[in-house]
C-alpha cells in the first residue's frame, strides 16, 4: 500500500496487545508501537513487547519511562502489595493501576499528533477481564470524545480514530483471531508477576484468564510457567 495511514499502537507485551497490533497490521496501517516502563513489577513484559513489535515489523517502537510506582496504589507498581491469586469475586482488584489507560492513551495521543497519525489502537477487552474501569466501552467512547476536543486535529475537523478491536471478544476468540494473523504467542508475557525470564506464575488473574482462553479455543498453551 502506498502511503498507508499511520497508527500508534499500545503494546504491553501481553497476548491482547499483540493481537491488537496484528489487527492493525492486517488493516494496512503503518504501525508505531508504544510501550511504557511505568514502574511495573517486572521487566519481562517490556522484553516481550520488543519481541512482539519486532516480529510485527513496526515502523518504530518507543519505550517510554513513566514512574507510576511513585504514586503506587496497585499490586503491579508497589512491591509491598502482594499480587492476589485468581478469585471470581465482585469489585475492582488491587492489580488495577489507577488511571493507567487514561495516561497511556493521552501520551499515545500526543505522539500521534506529532506523527500526524490518524489512528490509535489499544487492546482492551471487556469480556474476559479483571473488571478494570478503563477497559470498558464507556471509557473508550469517552476518551474518543476527549481526543476530539483536546487535539489540533480534532479541532480542525480531522479527529483521530480510536480502535479497540478486541473490546467485545472472549479470550478464546482473541486467541483464534491471533492465530489467523499467525501470532507467535510464546513471545508474549501476560503474568502479573513473571520472573526475570518471562515465566508465568499460573495463579494470578491474568494467568488464569489466559490459560482458560487457550483451553476454550482448543489450542495448545505456549505459556512458559514456573516449575
Amino acid at each position: 500500500m502506498q502511503n498507508p495511514e499511520k497508527a500508534v499502537v499500545l503494546v504491553s507485551g501481553g497476548l491482547d496487545s499483540a493481537t491488537a497490533l496484528a489487527w492493525a497490521r492486517a488493516e494496512g496501517f503503518a504501525c508505531y508501537a508504544l510501550s511504557f516502563a511505568y514502574g511495573q513489577r517486572h521487566q519481562a513484559e517490556l522484553q516481550a513487547a520488543q519481541q512482539v513489535a519486532q516480529a510485527a515489523g513496526v515502523v518504530e517502537h518507543q519505550v517510554m519511562p513513566l514512574a507510576l510506582d511513585v504514586i503506587g496504589g496497585s499490586a503491579l507498581t508497589d512491591t509491598a502489595i502482594a499480587v492476589p491469586e485468581y478469585a471470581e469475586q465482585p469489585g475492582i482488584p488491587i492489580t488495577y493501576v489507577p488511571a493507567r489507560n487514561t495516561i497511556f492513551l493521552s501520551i499515545a495521543l500526543g505522539w500521534a499528533e506529532v506523527l500526524t497519525a490518524q489512528h490509535l489502537v489499544i487492546g482492551v477487552n471487556a469480556v474476559d477481564y479483571s473488571g478494570y474501569p478503563d477497559c470498558r466501552p464507556a471509557f473508550i467512547q469517552a476518551f474518543t470524545q476527549l481526543a476530539q476536543l483536546a487535539t489540533r486535529a480534532g479541532v480542525e475537523g480531522q479527529p483521530l480514530q480510536i480502535h479497540a478491536p478486541l473490546l467485545h471478544l472472549s479470550k478464546a476468540e482473541i486467541i483464534l483471531k491471533g492465530l489467523v494473523y499467525q501470532i507467535d504467542y510464546s513471545l508474549t508475557v501476560s503474568c502479573y508477576q513473571a520472573d526475570a525470564t518471562g515465566q508465568a506464575c499460573g495463579r494470578c488473574d491474568s494467568c488464569v484468564l489466559r490459560a482458560q482462553g487457550f483451553t476454550a479455543a482448543g489450542v495448545p498453551d505456549p505459556t512458559r510457567y514456573v516449575s
